[in-house]
């Protein structure tokens, strides 16, 4: 796993989504020079090897476990995926608290994981996967983080990104994120890109379980990329 650190303070820790990197932090990291900041690419992504086997959720989130139980916990910062790994990561008791961006909290906040998961993984890894990265390109002509974003999906491994899509799926559909959100033991806060991140659906569900969140708007799936400024004050008022 490639692990990059910037930087001096209280130890912030960057958990990217599915098919993306740390790369897409790096503006957010510049305008905050007051923190530590630790930026994964988790396997099978960005500058990290491609492993033989690919994680599942769960498995990653004990692997990420074991390794930030070896220095003293740090805030965990987590988008999409990144921000269900956050949760699952503050539930094994390796977190002193987590900002979760925009992760996952219905079924209805699936969009790159369910087409993925529409087909089969022979049929992903042959061509699905390629057909998915021509989408976001041409998408992102006019929408600059999904330039980022498909940047990104070509480093990708295609069976690590099958593999967690479909596990995002699965537990996207059980709607348990938002009560284990509710549940946690450590500080917790979720930032949503509103109108365009998750869905209306998704931040009903947050407020009916009492979770801590801001909208931040007009903003989309990247709310760090779509308004930054905005953004990096949320982090700084809530570190």
């Amino acid at each position: 796993m490639s692990v990059r650190r910037l930087g001096t303070g209280t130890e912030l820790v960057w958990i990217h989504g599915l098919g993306e990197s740390s790369t897409s932090f790096e503006p957010v990291v510049a305008k905050l020079p007051q923190f530590a900041h630790t930026l994964i690419d988790l396997p099978g992504y960005g500058r990290s090897a491609w492993p033989a086997e690919p994680f599942g959720l769960e498995a990653l989130a004990d692997h990420l476990a074991g390794w930030l139980k070896q220095r003293p916990l740090a805030t965990l910062i987590g988008h999409s995926m990144g921000g269900v790994l956050a949760v699952m990561l503050a539930e094994r008791g390796a977190a002193r608290a987590i900002i979760d961006i925009d992760g996952n909290v219905t079924r209805a906040d699936c969009t790159f994981s369910a087409q993925a998961t529409a087909i089969s993984e022979a049929e992903f890894v042959d061509g699905g996967f390629a057909a998915i990265r021509d989408t976001v390109y041409r998408d992102g002509v006019a929408d600059a983080p999904l330039r980022t974003y498909h940047a990104a999906m070509c480093f990708a491994q295609p069976r690590t990104f099958y593999r967690q899509a479909t596990d995002l799926v699965a537990l996207s559909e059980t709607e348990s994120m938002a009560p284990r959100l509710a549940a946690l033991q450590v500080p917790a806060l979720f930032i949503a890109g509103v109108p365009r991140g998750i869905s209306e659906v998704s931040r009903a569900a947050l407020d009916r379980h009492g979770v801590r969140w801001i909208g931040i708007e007009p903003a989309g799936h990247w709310v760090y990329l779509d308004q930054l400024d905005q953004f990096v004050a949320a982090i700084a008022a809530f570190v």
